[in-house]
């Protein structure tokens, strides 16, 4: 059939308003299917990622906004002591709105030693060392400073913490270039917070062995009667809990990108339909030619094929460089989920615009196929 691929690429521009039209909709369906594909994509990143089974996190017993957990430091040393802790990073965190948005801007105060050393963090401009000094310096994440359009040396305010940008970083986990990271004390301290002595959460790091829920269960009954009770669960536990409305919308949504692989079954074999009924005289002529009824069947079914393709890889392409682009995420109670695009994503809707192609070309070309050529020559 490649012998063929000339004269379906006419058969296609004889027709290009029609062609160009039907690829153009399966290229928008398939960046919608895309885009999905990528929301899907970043929160089971989020919440199966290995970290997430390996961490704990620590939050006050019946609070879910950040504002609302204020936990003493102090809990950190005591905490250290439990068997199968490897080590404790307490952490204070400032966002300005706790419902889901996607312009939420979430800030993470922690120890500068601890950041180094349990985030995998890569500067794209800025140092550790200046931001180790500057008590009111920010490591931005790549997404938020392109976001906001933030460099190195200028001052950002939100609300009440204003910082200034000491390096912008890069993260293999795509959730973190969604935030920014400064001095634990300088967060406690800040305007309008006063809050000394206090953090929102604290990430426990386990040692290797260590069962999750044991540990957990024993730092819950460890402040069970203490002054500020806690509730511990596992990194991905706790984001799943965090970001359950969201995960409920994004379960729902899922069902647009099957709608979308659907619009595109329409177009293509509508467009494909029109063109078998314009051209029944001339598939009469191929087969008078020698065409046999099944060359010509396949020979509708890689018309079809081509318009989903290539309407469907422009679309992938696009949805992927988009997403890529944009830096978009989405946060909710201080947990981000972030957009971004994978191979994986382009394969499934690669797979989904053949697919498309071939089912939308079998009616069409079966009708082809059955063509009467007498009766089709006298046609039109």
């Amino acid at each position: 059939m490649f012998g063929l691929l000339p004269y379906i690429v006419k058969s296609l521009w004889r027709h290009r308003t029609r062609s160009l039209l039907t690829i153009s909709g399966a290229g928008v369906a398939l960046l919608v299917f895309c885009f999905v594909g990528a929301v899907q994509h970043g929160l089971l990143a989020l919440t199966e990622s290995q970290e997430a089974g390996s961490t704990l996190i620590v939050f006050q017993e019946n609070r879910f906004c950040p504002q609302s957990s204020k936990l003493p430091e102090d809990y950190s040393r005591t905490i250290a002591k439990l068997p199968g802790v490897a080590a404790v990073v307490p952490i204070k965190v400032f966002t300005n709105n706790c419902r889901a948005s996607l312009d939420s801007i979430v800030f993470q105060g922690v120890r500068p030693e601890q950041l180094k050393q349990f985030r995998k963090l890569t500067l794209q401009s800025g140092g550790w060392d200046g931001f180790t000094r500057q008590g009111d310096g920010a490591l931005v994440g790549q997404a938020v400073a392109g976001r906001r359009k933030l460099k190195v040396g200028e001052k950002f305010t939100i609300g009440d913490v204003s910082v200034q940008v000491a390096g912008v970083f890069a993260s293999s986990d795509a959730a973190e270039e969604a935030l920014i990271f400064t001095h634990l004390d300088f967060l406690q301290r800040t305007r309008g917070q006063n809050e000394a002595g206090l953090v929102t959460q604290l990430e426990v790091h386990l040692a290797d062995g260590a069962n999750p829920d044991t540990v957990a269960q024993a730092i819950d009954t460890e402040f069970h009667a203490g002054p500020v009770a806690t509730t511990t669960r596992t990194k991905g536990m706790f984001q799943a809990d965090t970001l359950s409305d969201l995960a409920e919308l994004i379960g729902f949504i899922h069902w647009l990108g099957y709608a979308c692989v659907a619009l595109v079954l329409s177009l293509v074999a509508t467009t494909t339909v029109m063109s078998v009924q314009d051209r029944i005289k001339e598939h009469a002529v191929l087969q008078t030619l020698g065409f046999r009824p099944l060359r010509v069947f396949r020979l509708v079914v890689t018309e079809s094929t081509v318009l989903s393709i290539v309407g469907g890889g422009l679309g992938v392409a696009a949805g992927l460089l988009f997403v890529g682009w944009s830096g978009m995420s989405i946060a909710a109670e201080g947990v981000t989920i972030a957009f971004r695009p994978s191979w994986s994503i382009a394969v499934q809707g690669l797979i989904a615009s053949l697919a498309v192609g071939l089912l939308a070309g079998i009616v069409p070309g079966w009708q082809a196929a059955q063509t009467q050529i007498v009766s089709a020559l006298r046609h039109g």
